[in-house]
């Protein structure tokens, strides 16, 4: 009996590190991201290094994610606080057709720059297991924070942690509200 509860008890942990598994080529909070082109969804393609000098707020979703969807508006009323002046926000779409995102975009009337992830590429590095994800990136491209599941991004919750993470005053024209 003994020897079965170990032969279990291995299998389990054995088990473990696979369903906690970093997608291939993750980059770790403390690392910096990687140079990625990224294909335009509302806008032109950009670079990612070009959000180099300003933090970086990521939202990595997908169109037929409903957290997504429902954290997008939040997302959106952040672009327009104050706080947005000493930040930058785009999104990401995981979508593996990229005109069912584009149709999503248009009818949710997104304001903030999308891209598509090609290839898994984006998804891979920030380390999309689970959508959606936000990922608060330094000026200098280091990963600070990694935030699973959904938010309302204008909260003051949420406020609070992207002015802590990104070292942002609360007083002054960064307040947001």
């Amino acid at each position: 009996m003994k020897c079965l509860q170990s032969l279990i008890l291995l299998a389990v942990l054995g088990a473990a590190p696979a369903m906690a598994a970093d997608t291939p080529g993750e980059v770790a909070v403390g690392q910096r991201l990687r140079d990625a082109s990224m294909r335009g969804l509302n806008g032109p393609a950009r670079r990612l290094s070009e959000f180099r000098g300003k933090p970086l707020i990521i939202n990595v979703w997908a169109s037929w994610c409903e957290p997504c969807r429902q954290e997008m508006a939040s997302l959106d009323r952040l672009a327009w606080l104050d706080l947005s002046h000493d930040v930058n926000i785009i999104g990401i779409s995981t979508d593996d057709y990229p005109e069912r995102a584009l149709a999503w975009l248009q009818n949710s009337h997104a304001t903030i720059s999308q891209f598509i992830d090609a290839r898994l590429q984006m998804e891979n590095m920030l380390g999309a297991s689970r959508l959606p994800l936000t990922v608060l990136v330094g000026a200098d491209g280091r990963v600070l924070e990694k935030v699973y599941g959904s938010r309302q991004w204008d909260s003051p919750e949420a406020l609070q942690l992207i002015r802590r993470t990104f070292r942002i005053a609360e007083h002054g024209p960064a307040a947001g509200r």
